[in-house]
Parts: structure tokens; C-alpha cells; sequence
């Protein structure tokens, strides 16, 4: 029995020195770490670009297309410095009809859009240039041939300035810049608001200065208003006030104590609307309007198509009255992508 009793002792014994070993074998082996995916690269550069076709282009309530249809495009590079800094700067273009043929809007801009958590900033400064445009005078010489050759009055006499006979006149060059700062604040996933806040020294370069200030407020459908199919909805609303200062005695009242420059008329202006999205195309039906009449409309636009004589003010004493500032509904098509989110 002692034999068989030190027999089972050696066994454990072995055993145990096998096991301690094993263990010591593979503490010392080198067991190669498997190493985590490297996170994705941060690509800092974006293009925006986009579209789009509309019944009428409207600014900031008052048409800038005679009420018809217009065109527009726009291209936007990007740079995000992090992801809540971003620098951007872009060039667009509508299609536009104007009093002195400006050939079209064409838009220069930049700035940077910071956000801080719920609310996001864009501070810049955009520019607003019409190439291609004549002056426009509401006077002309009689030629001995019998020829009518406008100019005389504000404008050169010439065969290159256009004749207004609804007694407008309008400068061959109307571009402008503005610094504009906006904000704005998501409150959940459905509610967004916002601020925006525009300046120029020299608004339309008529010699008056331009303020224009506006509130905002948009509700977007949950995701699953029209169940599978992708299509989104919103609606969204405007309401602001632009400001407006005298200008140069280009648009001055000969005769009248206005004869060194008008003081326009200040006006607020709306619009509300509803969205339809899908993908990259988005469908906004809206309607717009402001406060100003037709008398004053007619002052500040220089509208080319002028009509009768009982839109009587005191900055328009002719009495033609524009309906460019009037209520209008818009229909608009546009596509918009961006270059990481769309064309990888």
C-alpha cells in the first residue's frame, strides 16, 4: 500500500510540474496583438454645387425677373478646419431682367460657418454683380433724320443707352456687395429658427446705404410622413425688413427738394412655403409679398414696364406703378450635392 500511495504522490507531482511548465512556456511565448482598423482618413475639402428652375426669381420680396421664369447655378468648395469650422467661398448665377439689360446676376461670396453645438453661425461677405448693362435714361435727342437717340438726361446720348418711356432711368452698373452674419438654432429634429442680418454701404450702387434683417422658422416632417419612400417634407417661413437710405442724385427729382437723391422707402416682406425632397431634388412651392405700394415699388426698382399715372408718392410724383414688389407664389426645382456625401 505505501508503494502505491508514493506511486500516486510522483503522478501529481509530474503533473503538477507539467502544468507549472505549461504555464511558464506560455507566459514566455510573444503573442502578436491584432492590431484595430485605422480609423478613416479626415478629408478637410467639399464641393457644393447645384441647380435650379424657378416660375419667378424673388428678392428678398420684389422680382428680379419681370415675374417670369429664371435659371440659376451655383459652385461652392469648401474646407472643414474641424468638424464645427468650416471656410467656404462660391460663385452662382440667375438669370435676371432688368431696366438696364444686365446680361445676369452673378454672385461672388465667402465667409466661414462655425457651430457651437445647437446653433449654427455663417458670417461673410457676398457680392452681387451685373455684367452686360447699359444706361437707362427717360429723355433723347431728335436727329435731324427724324431719330430718336436716348441719353441727355442722366446718360450719355447714345445709340448704346436704352430709352425708358415710362419715365425711369437706371445706372449701367448696379452691382454691390453686402457682410451679412446669420444664426441658426435646431431645437429638436422637426424645429430649426434663425436670424440673418445683411449691410451694404451702397445697396443696388444707387448711393444709399442697405440694412436687411429677417427672422426664419422651419418644421421638417418626420422621416416616416410617406413611409418608405424617401420623400421628405417641410415648411418654412420669412419674415424681415429692409432698410433703406437716400440715394445719389442719379435717381434724384429734378425741381423738387429730392433733386440730389430720393429717400426709398423702407418695407418688410414675407413668405411662407412647403418643400417636397427627394435624394438630391427638393420641390418649394411658396408665396411672397411686401408692404410697399406701387408707387414706391416703382422708385426703388426702376422697373422697365412701368404702368399709369395715379401710383402718386412723394419720391414718384409721375404716378407709374410697378407690381415688381407685389405678391407673388413661386415654384422652384433645384438639385444640390455635395462632393463626399454624393459622388463617392
Amino acid at each position: 500500500m505505501m508503494g502505491i500511495e508514493m506511486k500516486k504522490v510522483a503522478l501529481l507531482a509530474t503533473a503538477l510540474a507539467m502544468v507549472t511548465t505549461g504555464s511558464a512556456f506560455a507566459a514566455d511565448l510573444h503573442v502578436k496583438a491584432l492590431k484595430a482598423p485605422p480609423p478613416p482618413a479626415f478629408d478637410p475639402w467639399d464641393i457644393a454645387f447645384g441647380g435650379a428652375v424657378m416660375s419667378d426669381y424673388i428678392f428678398r420680396g420684389v422680382t428680379q425677373s419681370n415675374h417670369q421664369p429664371s435659371v440659376a447655378a451655383y459652385f461652392e468648395p469648401r474646407y472643414n478646419v474641424t468638424k464645427d469650422l468650416q471656410l467656404y467661398a462660391g460663385v452662382s448665377a440667375e438669370s435676371i431682367s432688368f431696366a438696364n439689360r444686365a446680361a445676369a446676376e452673378v454672385d461672388v461670396y465667402g465667409g466661414i460657418r462655425p457651430t457651437f453645438g445647437a446653433f449654427a453661425f455663417d458670417v461673410g461677405v457676398w457680392g452681387y454683380l451685373y455684367p452686360g448693362g447699359s444706361c437707362a435714361d427717360n429723355v433723347g435727342v431728335i436727329t435731324p433724320a427724324g431719330a430718336l437717340v436716348p441719353g441727355g438726361g442722366v446718360c450719355p446720348v447714345s445709340t448704346t443707352t436704352i430709352f425708358l418711356a415710362d419715365g425711369n432711368v437706371m445706372k449701367k452698373n448696379v452691382s454691390f456687395f453686402e457682410v451679412y452674419g446669420k444664426v441658426n438654432y435646431t431645437i429638436n429634429d422637426n424645429w430649426s429658427v434663425g436670424v440673418n442680418e445683411y449691410y451694404s454701404p451702397n445697396f443696388l450702387n444707387s448711393g444709399a446705404w442697405g440694412d436687411y434683417a429677417s427672422v426664419t422658422a422651419k418644421w421638417t416632417a418626420p422621416s416616416t410622413t410617406f413611409g418608405a419612400s424617401g420623400v421628405g417634407m417641410y415648411v418654412s417661413g420669412e419674415f424681415g425688413r429692409q432698410w433703406l437710405g437716400t440715394s445719389d442724385a442719379f435717381y434724384g427729382i429734378p425741381g423738387t427738394i429730392y433733386a440730389n437723391g430720393i429717400p426709398y422707402k423702407s418695407y418688410n416682406t414675407w413668405n411662407l412655403g412647403v418643400g417636397f425632397t427627394y435624394k438630391v431634388f427638393t420641390l418649394d412651392l411658396r408665396y411672397s409679398g411686401t408692404d410697399l405700394n406701387k408707387g414706391d415699388c416703382n422708385a426703388f426698382t426702376s422697373a422697365f414696364n412701368a404702368t399709369g399715372t395715379t401710383s402718386v408718392t412723394a419720391i414718384n410724383p409721375g404716378g407709374a406703378g410697378s407690381n415688381w414688389c407685389g405678391s407673388a407664389g413661386i415654384a422652384k426645382l433645384s438639385f444640390d450635392l455635395t462632393a463626399m456625401s454624393n459622388l463617392k
